[in-house]
């Protein structure tokens, strides 16, 4: 049981403060999911910011937050909005240093849409390649001089390379890939990806974060591990093989979606 890895989890305060036994046991991985919401974002998060200082003292584990995704483009043509962009995930930043956390994800931006088109029109990938560093630059800056890591998370991407390339341009090692299990799950089984573990192996050294989901392939489930078809066992396998030692956050929704999650990996012999 002590070489098998130790799973995480993603969970809001509430959910954190429930948890604590189980998280606080064997300080395993955890990312804060209360700081991405524009509401959240706008207001005045002191609050929220101390319970999480008071939920998080004395916790070994190491822990990060989901940072601003919702409709924000991490490689647009439009100035303005690439200035909004920026002020949003360097809020998200401002969360990471107050509280300590030391991993925060955001979304990638390349599309089903952009896989199809991309070869098509001149220079289309190249430019794709400089406005994410022309959006992301400052931010990875930011990010290492506080101690963070953003990961780069695969939401259409059915190229799994393509991301990784995309972390890699900005030349910081703040800056690295995630892969979702649920996510690359659709993307095979709808849109013609390579399976889930292609997308771990392409990430290769670059690999920092993962969120475990279950799914059916054709919407993003969040369901428990083992209720949808996510073949398990050569996940944990490939993981064996891997260079690098992601953080192993479970990603689901529902009651108990977390606990009967573990419980199914602890059953299955694949994690603890």
């Amino acid at each position: 049981m002590s070489d098998l890895p130790i799973i995480g989890a993603a969970l809001t305060l509430d959910s954190f403060s429930k948890m604590r036994d189980v998280m606080f046991e064997k300080d395993r991985d955890l990312e804060l999911q209360d700081f991405h919401q524009p509401n959240v974002l706008d207001g005045d998060m002191t609050a929220l910011i101390d319970r999480a200082k008071k939920l998080l003292d004395g916790y070994g584990g190491r822990h990060g937050i989901h940072g601003p995704f919702w409709d924000l483009p991490l490689a647009s043509w439009d100035s303005r909005l690439r200035s909004l962009v920026q002020n949003r995930l360097t809020t998200g930043l401002k969360v990471c240093e107050a509280i300590g956390s030391t991993h925060m994800v955001i979304h990638s931006p390349y599309t089903a849409w952009d896989h199809n088109n991309i070869m098509h029109y001149p220079n289309a990938r190249e430019g794709m390649i400089d406005r994410f560093v022309m959006t992301m630059e400052p931010i990875a800056r930011r990010a290492e001089d506080i101690g963070t890591t953003l990961v780069l998370e695969n939401i259409e991407d059915i190229d799994p390379h393509f991301r990784v390339m995309l972390a890699e341009s900005v030349g910081s090692d703040a800056l690295r890939a995630s892969v979702d299990t649920g996510h690359a799950y659709y993307a095979h089984k709808t849109c013609g990806a390579p399976p889930v573990d292609y997308f771990l192996k392409s990430a290769g050294h670059a690999l920092h974060h993962i969120h475990l989901q279950d799914a059916d392939g054709y919407a993003d489930r969040h369901w428990s591990l083992g209720e949808g078809k996510i073949a398990w066992g050569v996940i944990f396998r490939t993981l064996t093989q891997m260079p690098s030692k992601p953080r192993l956050i479970i990603e689901v929704y529902g009651s108990n979606a977390v606990e009967r999650s573990m419980s199914y990996l602890q059953m299955t012999g694949l994690a603890q």
